[in-house]
């Protein structure tokens, strides 16, 4: 057994300190205002900086929600004080009768982790302990606030760290997260299917929309088909792949840089050493690598833009805390250079591949400089920002016709292959695929497996499941940069540390047509739901189990086949806390009619037992920016609707039709911050 951590007794978080304090104002989705107390601080001697948001005295639980970001950095303990809406953390905490705590967890620099592994739960237990020390200061009275720490993707292995070391919290919600595994694996197997699959991805997104055939595979060659296989048999979820439309590799770019620091004689061997991709001469690693040098012919006279002083930085989830290490030139046009000779496609009848291009200056007053490649048009070379990147308006404030470029996307695409080199142990399925009868991997294996370093080395995530409190976990059926399985796997290690009934301390509750991604802005409405509302009647459940002794709905009923998640169709069944809805178009999921035929729609919902009831049913039919409210035939008891609705085309072309259901644990329609959504497409196609 590990030996748990006690802030109360560490003697380097024993000075706390507030340097802010006052009462202020918040403004709700719902237009009201709420009061709440307010104080910023930290630790003397160290780097640790807090704010604490307590609601005012007549509706406080004696609890605090405490969010954990998926990096730290300076100005982190800020990060949720802007953000409104459904995704205003401070506002759920305090209209739910608990404080609200955040930390920088001790980072001067964005995006750096200590080299003390240790940092992220001991500077979150120490800010934890001071909170209480705090609320017993402001609300008069002596108490132990139930203390709930959470956070997704990066903030979830942090999540995890706190509940598995230290002794400061009664329970955690990690959500949207990695396995031991997960980095950098899940990022390489994305971007290499990626890369094979570019001019394919309207044939798979069709393949796996609603009506559509389920089976892409009969039309892409070998090596496309085999790309799909392997990214599937891992755990890309089929229907996330509208998400790779944009070919955004996600995290992969500040990835491999770390990966490369940690393992450079992979990035030799793989171009040299048989049983990589890159060493086989009729592979498409060799024949979309580029690898040569050129000469700049001309430099632009572009400008900077000019730009406003910059608040607090919001980006702290897990979709967008990753993107404050790319640094922004924000120039005012489109940068480009010309080039006296630009890389020529190698990839008969496809597209030129050009992600992870840099371009590095070999000579003149930029040399050393580098930057990336987004484009080529004729002679000229666009350049974007990217991670370690010299800033663009440097780089062209130095460059001159006549200076030396290489032009490289060698570790890009070496990187892609990573995960066949790095074969863990067995009970991870998803690497099933990369081994033969007896267990043996079937690809050199590098010396050291990384996933547990990148883990660990900055959050402190052992992940070796014994939990100090009860732990609800929630994953995403369409995460399309944490597979879902990896949710699974850490349920399936805490069970076996714990022993006894799993029921008496974790729940697994997967949300259907959710990705990674928990906010509005980044979710496209018309394909998945956020699961932010799940996530926060997730923290009031584990108050209520941990505080009252009422029991949270069961896990969600799923099966693993290797990397994949499947749930049962009808809510009953499916458990977990997600309303289901079944969508239907003229009674089919995929309709044919005439323009300007009148086209029945037919959406029934249903709710698992315990977690609620039925507020509402919207649907978008065409190109509407949001959803409108349909008229919803809703059972007494809530369990049940349906929702009937007629919508007529008027133009030829295919369309998808969505219905979105919305349900409340105690039927409240007005309630801003739960309403748990799921959704259902159907396609229409006109003639």
């Amino acid at each position: 057994m590990t030996e748990v951590y006690n802030a109360l007794k560490d003697e380097e978080f024993s000075r706390g300190y507030i340097d802010i304090e006052e009462d202020r104002i918040r403004d709700l989705k719902d237009g009201s205002k709420v009061t709440y107390h307010y104080m910023h601080g930290g630790f003397e001697g160290t780097d640790v900086r807090f704010s604490y948001c307590f609601p005012m005295k007549e509706v406080y639980k004696e609890r605090f929600f405490q969010h954990l970001s998926p990096f730290p950095g300076p100005e982190e303990e800020l990060a949720s004080l802007p953000v409104t809406g459904e995704d205003d953390k401070v506002g759920f905490a305090i209209t739910h009768g608990a404080y609200f705590v955040e930390t920088n967890m001790g980072s001067k620099q964005i995006f750096v982790d200590s080299p003390d592994n240790t940092l992220t739960h001991r500077s979150n237990a120490a800010t934890a302990e001071f909170s209480r020390e705090m609320a017993r200061k402001y609300y008069g009275y002596d108490h132990r606030p139930y203390g709930y720490a959470y956070g997704g993707s990066g903030g979830g292995y942090r999540t995890m760290a706190c509940i598995e070391n230290t002794n400061a919290f009664d329970g955690a919600v990690p959500f949207v997260i990695g396995s031991p595994y997960a980095i950098p694996n899940c990022q390489s197997t994305r971007a290499h299917a990626e890369r094979l699959l570019r001019d394919k991805m309207d044939v798979i997104i069709d393949a796996y929309d609603a009506g559509g055939s389920g089976n892409p595979y009969p039309l892409l060659d070998e090596e496309e088909a085999a790309a799909l296989k392997e990214v599937t048999l891992f755990g890309y979820p089929k229907k996330a792949w509208y998400a790779s439309a944009t070919l955004d590799d996600g995290s992969f770019p500040v990835i491999y840089p770390g990966v490369k620091q940690r393992d450079p004689q992979y990035f030799e061997d793989f171009w040299k050493v048989k049983g990589y991709l890159g060493a086989d001469p009729n592979g498409s690693a060799v024949r979309e690598r580029i690898y040569m040098e050129t000469t700049v012919s001309e430099v632009p006279n572009l400008k900077k833009k000019e730009t406003e002083e910059k608040g607090i930085d919001t980006r702290n989830g897990v979709n967008d805390a990753w993107k404050k290490q790319i640094f922004d030139s924000e120039m005012e046009t489109d940068p480009w250079i010309a080039l006296s000779e630009i890389p020529k496609n190698r990839s008969v009848g496809k597209s030129q591949y050009l992600k992870g291009l840099k371009l590095i200056v070999r000579s003149g007053k930029a040399e050393g400089k580098m930057t990336e490649i987004s484009r080529i048009e004729g002679n000229k070379v666009y350049l974007k920002d990217g991670f370690g990147t010299t800033p663009i308006f440097e780089l062209l404030s130095l460059l001159e016709a006549g200076d030396k470029i290489f032009l490289d996307n060698s570790d890009y695409i070496a990187m892609q292959t990573y995960h066949r080199h790095q074969v863990p142990s067995r009970d991870y399925h998803a690497w099933d695929q990369f081994r033969d009868e007896s267990g043996k991997p079937l690809y050199p294996q590098q010396k050291e497996l990384l996933g547990p370093g990148f883990s660990g080395d900055g959050p402190g995530c052992k992940q070796n499941g014994e939990i100090q409190g009860k732990v609800i976990i929630l994953a995403c059926l369409m995460d399309e940069q944490a597979y879902p399985w990896q949710a699974d796997w850490y349920r399936r290690k805490v069970a076996s540390v714990q022993g006894g009934n799993e029921e008496d301390y974790i729940r697994m509750w997967y949300f259907d047509n959710a990705t990674h991604g928990g906010t509005e802005e980044q979710i496209e409405k018309r394909r998945c739901v956020t699961y932010t509302a799940g996530l926060e009647q997730a923290l009031l459940d584990l108050s209520d189990w941990v505080e009252r002794g009422i029991a949270p709905a069961l896990s969600t009923n799923y099966t693993v086949n290797g990397g994949d998640i499947t749930v049962p169709e009808h809510a009953k069944e499916r458990r977990g806390l997600q309303p289901v809805v079944k969508a239907t178009a003229n009674e089919s999921k995929c309709a044919y009619v005439k323009a300007g035929e009148a086209v029945q729609f037919l959406a029934e919902a249903e709710v698992p037992d315990g977690v609620g009831a039925v507020t509402g049913i919207d649907w978008i039919f065409e190109n509407e920016k949001d959803f409108t409210e349909g008229v919803a035939e809703i059972s007494e008891d809530g369990k049940t609707a349906k929702s009937k609705a007629m919508y007529t085309y008027t133009k030829p072309g295919t369309y998808f039709a969505v219905a979105r259901v919305r349900a409340e644990r105690n039927g409240d329609k007005g309630a801003i911050f739960t309403q748990v959504r799921n959704i259902d497409r159907v396609r229409i196609i006109v003639e």
